[in-house]
C-alpha cells in the first residue's frame, strides 16, 4: 500500500494515495477517523488557516457529545432522541475510552454529574451521562439509587423481579405505587455541568410483562394505558418514559449549549 496523502478539498477532506485511489472517511471534529485494512485508527491534526487542513465550514456546525455510557440499550434510546441535533453523537467505544466511573453518590443527581464531569475532563469532549432507577413507594422509595445493585450487582433482573414481588405480596394496586426516575448531567471538561431530571408514575405489576425496553420495565405498569413499559414499542416508550423526558430537557440544553473550546463545542 503506498504511503497516502491528505488533501482538505471544497469544504471536505479526502484521502489519496498515488494512484489517485481513495478510501472512505469523514471528518469528526479535532478526530479524522477513517477505515483502514488494519482497523479504526483516529488522529488529531492540527487547523491550518493557509494550508491544505481547515477548520469545517462554520456555516454548518456539527459538534460532538460523548454519550458515556456501555449500555446498549441507553445508546439506541439516546441516538432516537437526539437524531434531529446538531451533534455527532460518540460513544466510549467510538473514541477507545475505556475507564469506570464508581457511583458512590447518594442521589441520582450527584451520580451522574460525578460520572458526566469524569467522562469529560478524561476525553476532552462535552459528555452526557445519566443515573436512573426505580423508586417504590411502599418499600420506602427502594432500589432508588441501587436498582442496578438491588439483591447483588451479579443479580439477575428476574431476581430482582421475584424480590420485589415478594415484598409487595398482598398489596393492592393503590399502595403498588411507583415511579421511575433519570437524571441527566451534560459537563464540559472545564467541570461545567447542568443537570435536568424525568419522571414518569406508574405501579408495580402483580407479575413481569412484556419483552420490550429493559431493566425493571417488565414490572412497571403505566395505569393509564394498561401495559408495563416492556409492552410498549420503543416509540411509543420514548415519549413517556423518564428517559425520555428527561432526555428531551437535555436537547433544550444542548440546543443552547455555549460554544466553548471543548471536543469542538
Amino acid at each position: 500500500m503506498s504511503h497516502p496523502e491528505i488533501r482538505y478539498e471544497n469544504g471536505a477532506i479526502a484521502l489519496f494515495f498515488l494512484d489517485n485511489s481513495t478510501i472512505l472517511w469523514y471528518y469528526i471534529s479535532q478526530y479524522l477517523r477513517f477505515q483502514l485494512e488494519s482497523g479504526l485508527l483516529f488522529l488529531r491534526l492540527p487547523a491550518c488557516e493557509n494550508g491544505h487542513l481547515r477548520a469545517p465550514n462554520k456555516r454548518e456546525p456539527m459538534r460532538d457529545l460523548l454519550l458515556a455510557t456501555t449500555n446498549q440499550h441507553k445508546l439506541e434510546e439516546y441516538r432516537a432522541i437526539f437524531s434531529d441535533l446538531p451533534f455527532r453523537l460518540l460513544s466510549l467505544h467510538d473514541i477507545l475510552l475505556k475507564m469506570d466511573v464508581e457511583e458512590t453518590g447518594t442521589t441520582f443527581a450527584e451520580n451522574a454529574e460525578m460520572k458526566a464531569i469524569a467522562y469529560a475532563k478524561a476525553s476532552g469532549l462535552l459528555s452526557l451521562a445519566d443515573d436512573s432507577g426505580l423508586e417504590i413507594d411502599a418499600l420506602g422509595g427502594a432500589p432508588g439509587v441501587y436498582s442496578a445493585r438491588f439483591g447483588g450487582s451479579e443479580a439477575s433482573y428476574e431476581t430482582r423481579f421475584r424480590l420485589i414481588l415478594e415484598q409487595l405480596k398482598g398489596l393492592p394496586a393503590e399502595k403498588r405505587t411507583a415511579c421511575f426516575r433519570c437524571v441527566i448531567a451534560i459537563a464540559e471538561p472545564s467541570g461545567y455541568c447542568q443537570t435536568v431530571e424525568g419522571i414518569i408514575e406508574g405501579s408495580i405489576a402483580d407479575a413481569p410483562r412484556g419483552e420490550q425496553g429493559f431493566g425493571y420495565d417488565p414490572i412497571f405498569l403505566v395505569p393509564e394505558l394498561g401495559k408495563t413499559t416492556a409492552e410498549l414499542a420503543p416509540e411509543q416508550k420514548n415519549r413517556i418514559s423518564h428517559r425520555g423526558r428527561a432526555a428531551r430537557l437535555a436537547a433544550v440544553l444542548l440546543k443552547n449549549w455555549p460554544v466553548s473550546s471543548a471536543g469542538g463545542v
